[in-house]
């Protein structure tokens, strides 16, 4: 783990890269943070996660560190005493912005687990139209545990483009929260995507007959391999972080529209603003008239939940 800290007093905030080693985006975006970012006020933390993991090409060495938080500093496995450390370095933080890079395709979006006041002015300052909401799946993972975490899927593993995007957003973030004072943050409304379960993948063949965020009609045939054949049986299901070959267990997960995250009703943050956290509609979240829970689908073989379900 590699650490860089600049500027002093509050807020302090963080941009994490390098958490799978076979994403070197946020690995890239945080070095170029470190060669260029000045600090107008209060601290930045600049952090490269898993050094062993980047160096070796690999998601992980030993388990998943996306996995792994809160972390066990008794394990035997490198990334559970590694997520303690993480854990333990940016405790108290402001806000923190985790990068990720996947096989799936554009457009690039936010996730969250936790809507507090600092994660909504993260993300509707973020330049992308959607956010995630994982609360409902979520337990191990860094924005799970970690108060007013966002992580970012920057687009395309491996691309240069998912590096200038990222890079854009954390410029970004670091003006939503006052860290750079160059120019004003843009803040926009962003379309919430609810996540419910994932869609579990077999052996053989994979095939994907829908993208992200793509509507998926009514007994519409998402996805299906030798084992499984997943059907979508109810109106408004979209798929999320949907991949034939980015995970080798799940080809992503259903989600379902629930309404827009608002932005927040100053620029300037509050001081009340910093570990603050609200309900749903002090949020400036925005719900359809008739919104509904709708069950995503059933699937010819079965449909899983799982609470460990990420995507990042």
């Amino acid at each position: 783990m590699r650490l860089i800290e600049r500027g002093s007093g509050s807020p302090r905030v963080a941009v994490v890269g390098g958490i799978h080693g076979d994403e070197p985006a946020g690995d890239a975006i945080v070095e170029r943070l470190i060669a260029e970012l000045s600090v107008d006020a209060g601290t930045i933390q600049l952090l490269i996660a898993n050094e062993p993991a980047l160096a070796a090409g690999t998601r992980y060495t030993e388990t998943d560190l996306n996995r792994a938080f809160p972390g066990d500093p008794d394990s035997d496995d490198y990334e559970a005493v590694l997520a303690t450390r993480v854990m333990q370095v940016l405790e108290g933080a402001d806000a923190v912005l985790a990068i990720h890079t996947s096989r799936s395709v554009p457009p690039p979006f936010a996730i969250f687990s936790e809507r507090t006041a600092p994660v909504r002015r993260t993300v509707t300052a973020l330049p992308v139209e959607y956010v995630v909401d994982a609360s409902g799946l979520r337990s191990t993972t860094m924005d799970s545990m970690l108060p007013h975490t966002v992580s970012i899927e920057a687009g395309k593993q491996g691309s240069d483009e998912a590096v200038e995007f990222g890079t854009e957003c954390a410029y970004a973030f670091l003006r939503a929260h006052g860290i750079l004072r160059d120019s004003e943050p843009t803040f926009a409304p962003k379309q919430i995507v609810r996540a419910i379960e994932e869609v579990p993948k077999s052996g053989g063949d994979p095939h994907l007959y829908y993208h992200n965020f793509e509507a998926i009609p009514e007994g519409a045939v998402f996805a299906e391999d030798d084992e499984y054949t997943h059907r979508v049986e109810s109106e408004g299901v979209v798929p999320i972080l949907a991949s034939e070959h980015g995970y080798d267990d799940i080809f992503g997960l259903y989600g379902e529209f629930d309404g827009t995250l608002d932005p927040p009703e100053t620029e300037t943050p509050p001081s009340d603003d910093v570990n603050g956290e609200t309900s749903a509609e002090q949020e400036g979240t925005t719900h359809p008239e008739a919104n509904g829970n709708p069950q995503p689908g059933s699937a010819e073989g079965g449909v899983g939940t799982s609470p460990e379900a990420d995507g990042s």
